[in-house]
């Protein structure tokens, strides 16, 4: 990074000046405290791979002390975003803010993509994920390359040693995809069993409702069972995470809208979400939308309403009994690897805990760092593959630390990470990783 002693004009530090907010970046006291919550900062030590050291780097572009250059943008890239540094700052600083607003100004100025890189980001954020019907298109194509026998044929050619090892490892435990998504299953509309307590909307998600269809459908059963009007809205569409965390705020914004409503025009009391990143991306459209005079208090009305379906079965519920199946045999261990915008973003720590053990059958125990991001962060494990691998490895050595043999979590991109984790660490048969909603809904007591 190139330091200066008068202000050097660039267009990026022009668009920094106009974009992150200052009152934020004064706002950090550089006590420290966010340095050993910091995921990036634990692996190097070094500390523009913290929360304080790319707030201070923000600073000084800023200011004019320094002029944003490759290497400015490569720590903004190397950020996880799991906002673990936001509980532990007492002066409450909204770091995720800033390097969302920091990422989407590099974007902006950004000419260091490979050709390859921008068709493939056109393709997915413009063309793929706002779009359902082709999310289920992608699904069915994946359904058909997993159970044709398609994908054994190209692994037997040797073709997937082409790609980078991280991608053929993804591939290996990918979950079994579908064409239909939730609706297509089970259709729009489901009713309460017993007395209604709410109408609840559930957000399905873009990747979530192809790769981790029968989480959905769970998902409705839990919560029909606990007392729940479901509606699923068809016109809804992809949350706006990836594209958010990936400094495309623009496009973020334009799915927020339609999200809003979507979930306004079905009439809902609560919108639940059953995936960490997405609920907490969906409680922050008041702020993504706070400039916007036209969808301002719908945005406000809509985020007081998204909440995660642990929090709302503990709340506001009627919890139904849970006993593991193999109940009567040999107790089995759990433990649970907290999804990081769940905890740090949407606050919900306790309730997956108290729904666990309420399982009769199990031992939960709890795991080391359980609160440390596993590094997944959206896409972050295919951007930055070594640093993923480095806190995966670790990740793994607290995992091997329960003797469990199911690793629950609640969202769909740490669910993916930790069957990774499983796979690198020769633990398949020992260990599996389960989202909570599918271990609660195989747990369900039915009358």
């Amino acid at each position: 990074m190139a330091e200066s002693a008068s202000p050097v004009a660039n267009p990026l530090a022009e668009k920094l000046k106009i974009s992150l907010d200052y009152d934020q970046l004064t706002n950090c006291m550089r006590c420290g405290f966010c340095l050993p919550a910091c995921p990036t900062f634990h692996e190097t030590g070094v500390e523009a791979e913290s929360p304080r050291g790319r707030i201070a780097l923000m600073k000084a572009a800023v200011d004019g002390l320094l002029t944003p250059d490759r290497a400015f943008a490569e720590q903004m890239d190397h950020c996880l975003g799991c906002r673990a540094c936001e509980p532990a700052c007492p002066a409450d600083v909204k770091y995720g803010r800033l390097i969302e607003q920091a990422r989407d100004s590099v974007e902006e100025h950004r000419h260091d993509h490979r050709w390859w890189v921008k068709v493939v980001r056109k393709a997915a954020f413009e063309g793929l994920f706002p779009h359902p019907r082709r999310m289920r298109l992608l699904g069915g194509a994946l359904k058909l390359y997993q159970r044709t026998g398609l994908g054994q044929l190209i692994r037997s050619t040797g073709a997937l040693k082409l790609l980078p090892a991280h991608l053929t490892e993804m591939e290996r435990i990918m979950p079994a995809a579908s064409g239909h998504g939730v609706i297509g299953r089970i259709g729009e509309r489901h009713a309460a069993k017993g007395e209604r307590i709410a109408t609840v909307g559930l957000f399905r998600g873009c990747i979530m409702d192809i790769l981790f269809t029968d989480t959905n459908v769970n998902t409705v059963e839990l919560l029909t069972e606990a007392g729940f009007d479901v509606v699923i809205p068809d016109s809804q569409t992809c949350c706006g995470a990836l594209h958010a965390h990936s400094g495309e705020q623009a496009q973020a914004r334009q799915l927020a809208k339609r999200n809003l409503q979507a979930f306004q025009e079905a009439g809902v009391d609560w919108i639940v979400s059953n995936a960490g990143g997405c609920g907490a991306m969906l409680q922050e459209y008041d702020h993504l939308l706070h400039e916007d005079p036209q969808w301002k208090d719908n945005a406000n009305w809509f985020a007081q309403r998204v909440v995660d379906v642990s929090r709302l079965l503990v709340e506001r519920g009627r919890i139904p009994a849970f006993r593991f199946p193999q109940a009567g045999q040999e107790e089995v261990r759990i433990t649970y690897q907290d999804s990081c915008h769940l905890r740090n973003v949407m606050g919900s720590y306790d309730s997956p805990r108290r729904l666990m053990r309420q399982v009769d059958g199990v031992e939960y125990v709890e795991m080391a760092e359980a609160d440390r991001c596993c590094g997944s962060a959206g896409i972050y494990n295919l951007t930055q593959p070594e640093m993923s691998a480095n806190i995966l490895s670790h990740k793994m050595e607290h995992a091997r630390g329960t003797s469990a043999g199911i690793m629950l979590t609640s969202n769909p991109g740490c669910l993916l990470q930790m069957k990774l984790g499983i796979e690198r660490e020769g633990l398949a048969g020992q260990m599996e990783a389960v989202h909570l909603v599918d271990f609660l809904h195989q747990s369900m007591v039915r009358g």
